[in-house]
């Protein structure tokens, strides 16, 4: 049975707030990390060197199985470093880093059209966008098992779940027309899953861990009875799957810039 579009109602909502495009998403969508076949990559034609850095962050490790984890992160072994470095390493251009902290906004869809602008304006098919998330933001890195079992009842069920990164109906359409106004290029097409299929790079932030597991311990929603490094350990162990765990943002965006990265705020 075909899916029902999104209506073009929804469709505005998704360029105006976060939630808005979560929303939507959910109205006839499903989620990205579903037991499904693995999706097509949306890396543009001509993009070689950007192909050669997503296969190769698709073979960095990503560490875990922590146990517990520090306040403050001494050891490479500790974050995401190889992944991390072959990010600082890239060769391609331009390159972008955006700082994103407030979850209702429109980050993912701003993200969206400097990647449509640098692709097809300004024919830059090897530009790489990075999203360094913390604050608010940082809870759309969060697999559903930390949603149910922690933010759900932060945010009093609205909303149940990591509706971030559900893909949308126009997901599912050919890219081969990256005009399409209601296709996987378009508005309604916003989705940390979707901009990971083409090449968007997630910074996750060791800080923000530490400090939201110390709220949660401050309000008591703490199910298991863990300490702080122990909850920190397990929300640093349910990163979506792509993400970069850095030692902390703040710290890292010095490293981006230095690399050649232009900011974005």
């Amino acid at each position: 049975m075909p899916k029902k579009p999104i209506s073009r109602r929804d469709a505005m909502k998704m360029t105006v707030t976060g939630l808005g495009m979560a929303g939507a998403a959910i109205a006839g969508g499903r989620s990205a990390w579903a037991a499904a076949a693995p999706r097509d990559d949306l890396v543009p034609a001509g993009a070689a060197t950007l192909r050669q850095l997503t296969a190769a962050l698709a073979k960095a490790p990503r560490r875990r199985n922590f146990k517990s984890v520090p306040m403050i992160l001494t050891s490479p072994d500790h974050w995401d470093a190889q992944a991390l470095d072959l990010v600082l390493r890239y060769r391609g251009g331009p390159k972008q880093v955006w700082d994103n902290t407030a979850l209702k906004s429109p980050w993912l869809n701003l993200m969206r059209n400097a990647m449509n602008v640098q692709i097809w304006s300004f024919r830059h098919p090897d530009f790489l966008p990075v999203a360094a998330m913390h604050g608010t933001a940082h809870l759309a890195l969060y697999d559903d098992f930390i949603w149910s079992r922690y933010l759900v009842k932060l945010h009093k069920g609205n909303p149940s779940r990591n509706v971030w990164l559900t893909e949308p109906p126009a997901s599912d359409l050919r890219p081969t027309n990256f005009d399409n106004p209601e296709g996987v290029f378009s508005p309604y097409d916003n989705s940390v899953a979707v901009l990971q299929r083409r090449g968007l790079v997630f910074l996750a932030c060791h800080n923000e861990v530490w400090e939201l597991t110390m709220a949660l311990h401050k309000k008591g929603i703490n199910p298991d009875h863990l300490s702080h490094e122990q909850m920190a350990a397990e929300f640093t162990n349910h990163l979506i799957p792509g993400t970069i765990l850095t030692p902390g943002i703040v710290g890292t965006l010095p490293e981006l810039e230095l690399a050649g990265f232009g900011y974005v705020k």
